[in-house]
Parts: C-alpha cells; structure tokens; sequence
C-alpha cells in the first residue's frame, strides 16, 4: 500500500475548521497528523487527540510532515510558505496566494529550487454552479460568449471585529473573494487583455474595502466581477450572454452551508445543487438544465494523485501567478482610476496557457 501523506494545517480559523480539515480527513491518501494554532480547545473540541502546536513556524517546519497547509491570516502565507518549502515540505497555500506578485513568484522559485509540489487553494473551481455554467459554455447552448457576469456576495451590514475586515495588509473583500471570482474566469477565458476596477467602502464602519467591481476586457467579450457584502437577495450568481441566447444561474454552490452545518464531505447530498441552469433562447424561449454537483474533495484527491502518481497539480503556481496580477491590476486600477494591464511576463503568459 502507497503510505498516507502526513499533513500539517496551520490555522484553525474559519478556513481552516471550516474546508480544509474536513476536506483533508474525507479524502483517501491523506492523513490529518497536527494542527498549528493557538486555541488548542477549539481544536480539540473538533479534533479530539490531535496534536496542535502553537507556534506556526514550527508546525509549518515539524519533520515528520509531508504535506502542509497553510490557512493563516493573508499577510503569513509567503513566509510560513517559504519556510516549509524550504524544510522539503509540499505546500498548499489558502487564497490569495501572497501579498503581491513578486512574493508570488519569489515563492515558485522556492519551490522549484527544493523540488516540492505548491498549489493554491482555488476551492470554487469544483463548486456546483461554476461546473454547470463551464459545461453549458462548452455545449455551445449560448453560441459565442459576449457578455459574462459573475457575483459573490453576502449580505453583513455590520462591521466585524476580524482580520478580513480590518484595515491591515490582506484586508478587504476584493483580497478575499476576488480570487475566486478571477480564478474561475481564466480558466473560462484566459487572460484578459485590461483590467478596470472600481472599490468602495460602504458600510457604516468599514476600514477596508467591502464592495467591488471589476471588467475584464477580451477583444470580443467583457467579463463582469461584483460583490459586497450588501445584498440581501435577488442577485444571480452568473449571468451570461451570446450570440443565441443567455443563461442564468440563481443560486451558488451549497458545499460552504453543508460544511457549516456538519455534514461530512461525500455524505449523501454532499454537493447536490437543487437550482437548474435556466436558459432564455432569444424568442421567449425558456428551459431548464439540471446542475451538476460540486465535490471540493477533488482539490485534495487531485493533489494526492500529483503527489503519488504523478498527475498533474491541481492547481499550478502559474494559474496563482495569472490570479495574483489580475487581482493587483484591479486594485491598481481603483487607486488610479484607470485600465490596467495584468503585469505578467512573456514566458508566464505563455506557461499559463500551456498549463
């Protein structure tokens, strides 16, 4: 038998109890050794006998840890990243992979410099209702796409007292759910050519930004990325275009309330997405299309099979890179108040495309 690939989570906040454990222990290959994080009760309460440690440096660095995972606040993942890398550990890294660009890169180097495995944690490429507007784009049910429009929000109109949503380096909700919004969009499109972007804070309170609005320009499409966290309702989760037809999908993937509610990933239901994909043919036509299932398990059952056989890395250091850029050219954008081209080099371009 292939040994399990021993894991070391370092962060046990929302991300943390709330994906990454569950998904580590409910996938094959994986076995879930030690926790980095100083609330050790909580740990416990969750994960009865696990050895925690409270010092994240040292979790990220223990010796008998092939795999770690780091689920910190924004402004550690680089250092405690090049740490592991540097003690020969593979690394999974929560979204936003870095702080900046260079980081990013600087990080990849690491990683090749010691030969181990980096990915990011880009969840929502297994959420229902990316996987069923993907599939409706690649059935051609719309013809070309000329117009795609992408939400993420929620609806928190006080301000909390959390890191997220404070005012240091890592903080806003552009840095928290723009990655997912961009990650999703380039697997679909590519690379855009420019990048607009528009960041406000609107809430009684905020201290970092917490509504976004981002276009993408292609030469014969725009993409259009929003959230905040002031929507109550009504708000469609994508919205897309062509040249025969639209298609609307209402309702997000359900994966986050299950693991909320304590339901163990691959448990019957785990995935399912009651909300069809509804289609509008131009001449008052309507009809609906079944959705299909998220499984975010495929992260990690992707990662095991890179790490065992040799499948390719779920998630590639040059797709974060290609996320990276496009998050910091819209930020670049709001502060200058104009379009800005993802600052990418000739050769990530090209590896991107052929990754």
């Amino acid at each position: 038998m292939t040994p399990r690939i021993r894991v070391a989570l370092i962060g046990y906040g929302f991300s943390g109890s709330t994906f990454h454990a569950p998904l580590i222990r409910a996938v094959p290959g994986l076995e879930l050794r030690l926790i980095g994080s100083s609330d050790t009760a909580k740990v416990h309460a969750d994960l009865p006998g696990i050895t925690v440690i409270n010092d994240p440096l040292s979790a990220a660095t223990t010796p008998d840890i092939d795999l770690v995972v780091i689920a910190t606040p924004n402004d550690s993942h680089a250092p405690l990243a090049d740490a592991a890398l540097s003690a020969g550990k593979h690394v999974v890294v929560d979204k936003p992979f870095t702080l900046d660009l260079t980081s990013a890169r600087a990080l990849t180097t690491t990683a090749t410099r010691h030969d181990r495995l980096l990915t990011v944690f880009h969840n929502r490429r297994w959420d229902s209702d990316f996987l069923t507007v993907r599939q409706a784009l690649t059935d051609d049910v719309i013809g070309a796409v000329k117009h795609f429009e992408s939400h993420f929000d929620r609806f928190r109109p006080q301000v909390r007292d959390r890191w997220r949503e404070g005012d240091g380096p890592g903080s806003g909700l552009w840095v928290d759910l723009g990655p997912h919004l961009l990650d999703q969009v380039l697997l679909l499109f590519g690379l855009p050519d420019r990048v607009t972007g528009n960041l406000a804070l609107l809430r009684d309170g905020a201290r970092s930004d917490d509504w976004a609005h981002v276009v993408l320009n292609y030469p014969d499409k725009r993409v259009v990325l929003q959230a905040s966290m002031l929507v109550a309702g009504g708000s469609p989760r994508f919205i897309v275009h062509g040249t025969d037809g639209s298609i609307v999908k209402q309702r997000g993937d359900g994966q986050e309330q299950q693991l909320l509610a304590g339901m163990t990933p691959g448990g019957a239901g785990w995935g399912d997405d009651p909300d069809p994909l509804v289609v509008h043919d131009g001449s008052g036509g309507r009809r609906e299309i079944a959705a299909l299932p998220g499984d975010q398990r495929l992260f990690y059952a992707g990662l095991v099979a890179a790490l065992q056989g040799g499948a390719p890395n779920p998630v590639p250091p040059v797709h974060a890179i290609a996320v990276m850029a496009c998050l910091d050219a819209a930020a670049e954008s709001a502060r200058t108040q104009r379009s800005v081209v993802p600052s990418l080099t000739n050769e990530e371009r090209a590896a991107w495309f052929g990754g």
